[in-house]
């Protein structure tokens, strides 16, 4: 006999909540109240956000760090600081927040989706190679849960099509591939620091780049087309203010201070829950390759085989282990192709382009299995719990698929 689930008014494995997010104390606060006190609040005059701009650059491995008011601005910074335009196309997954289409679209510019690798949730580059047309202009892969795509891949296509890399690294504060933060791998890196993120200010976002012309010219569109060394009232092109306040910079340098504790805590959960709920049929956690040194754990996924539950699918599974106390979601169970906002943009710029093809036609198979059948997430603030907690986690899906697995056989007889 297996134990009744709580579903089904059954003992749930756990009553106790999850740490909660986000994480502050006296020093977030002290911070916030130096610069509401130092009565300089924009960052022209302060030096909160680059200070914050000097240590995370400093943490990502980069050589420059551009702050800015959110992550979905930074991406569409990127692209324009790339020089991308109308017409153009980009190449990204639709397994992502539609922030990422978003960016190219606001340009003018066509998001031309790749298909994912099912093992690692993350943009396959062979998928990228077919997807490329003489339109072509940039690849945005996308740290997926804070774990980095194949970058060599990509990189190896983008150089052999002359094409721009702007990283989508809004998930992986810490991440690096074969020991280069994220950021620095490709062309330009942006970061967001949305309520959710690993680092996050309530609402913010960052530019990284090994790249001084880049980062220049990054800084000016940032800054309403000024010149770092010019004059006030001097423009020397078309830009934005998209400057993030003192009170944001204050606030990200003292989360900064604990992200490197919390990056650890979270990879020694992530490795215990990878060992552990592997053993468990039907549960296959994302794949990390080698060259993934530095992992962020923003989410921990992993696929769900509804035939080893006993035929039932991902909803049942989600709803039973969340009855048992576990937080999770199906995540992206609507992905980027299928969104009317991304669908009628493109349709719109495609008939002011006169074109009369649809690069969404694309099959995407890797993409709608994981999103519409075997995607399920934890989010990354339980992985901040006590190896107590990865325990129950393990045992409240073990607990699942016993009883699914028993149900079905009771059917049978």
């Amino acid at each position: 006999m297996t134990e009744k689930l709580a579903r089904d008014g059954g003992t749930p494995v756990r009553t106790t909540p999850f740490p909660t997010w986000p994480v502050w104390d006296g020093v977030d606060e002290k911070a916030i109240l130096e610069a509401l006190r130092s009565g300089v609040w924009g960052r022209n005059t302060g030096s909160q956000v680059v200070e914050f701009e000097e240590e995370f650059a400093a943490f990502q491995g980069t050589k420059y760090c551009i702050a800015l008011v959110n992550g979905t601005c930074a991406l569409e910074l990127g692209l324009r600081v790339l020089d991308v335009e109308f017409g153009d196309e980009v190449i990204c997954p639709s397994y992502t927040f539609v922030a990422t289409p978003a960016a190219p679209l606001f340009l003018g510019a066509i998001p031309v989706f790749a298909d994912i690798d099912p093992a690692t949730f993350e943009l396959d580059p062979a998928s990228v190679e077919a997807a490329i047309t003489p339109r072509t202009k940039a690849i945005i892969p996308v740290h997926i849960a804070g774990q980095p795509p194949d970058m060599d891949g990509i990189l190896t296509v983008a150089k052999k099509h002359n094409l721009r890399v702007l990283e989508d690294a809004a998930q992986a504060h810490g991440a690096s591939w074969h020991g280069q933060g994220v950021g620095g791998v490709g062309d330009l890196g942006s970061f967001s620091f949305q309520s959710s993120k690993n680092l996050n200010c309530g609402e913010g976002g960052a530019i990284c780049t090994n790249d001084q012309e880049l980062a220049e010219l990054t800084w000016s569109v940032m800054n309403v087309g000024r010149l770092r060394e010019g004059a006030w009232y001097q423009h020397e092109r078309l830009g934005w203010n998209y400057r993030l306040s003192e009170f944001h910079g204050a606030l990200l340098r003292a989360q900064l201070t604990r992200v490197p504790e919390q990056m650890e805590q979270r990879e020694a959960n992530a490795r215990y829950l990878d060992t552990h709920l592997a053993e468990i049929p039907g549960i296959t956690p994302q794949h990390r390759p080698a060259e993934v040194t530095g992992h962020a754990h923003h989410l921990y996924m992993l696929r769900y085989d509804k035939a080893a539950f006993g035929g039932n699918d991902r909803a049942a599974f989600i709803k039973a282990l969340s009855a048992e106390g576990i937080p999770c979601s199906p995540g992206y169970d609507w992905p980027c192709h299928e969104q009317n906002a991304v669908k009628n943009s493109v349709k719109e710029i495609l008939q002011k382009l006169g074109r009369t093809d649809n690069p969404l036609d694309r099959p995407l198979p890797n993409t709608d299995r994981i999103a519409h059948e075997e995607g399920v997430w934890l989010p990354q603030s339980a992985l901040l719990a006590s190896q107590d907690d990865m325990r129950q986690i393990v045992g409240a899906v073990a607990k699942v698929q016993r009883a699914f697995s028993m149900e079905r056989a009771a059917e049978r007889v």
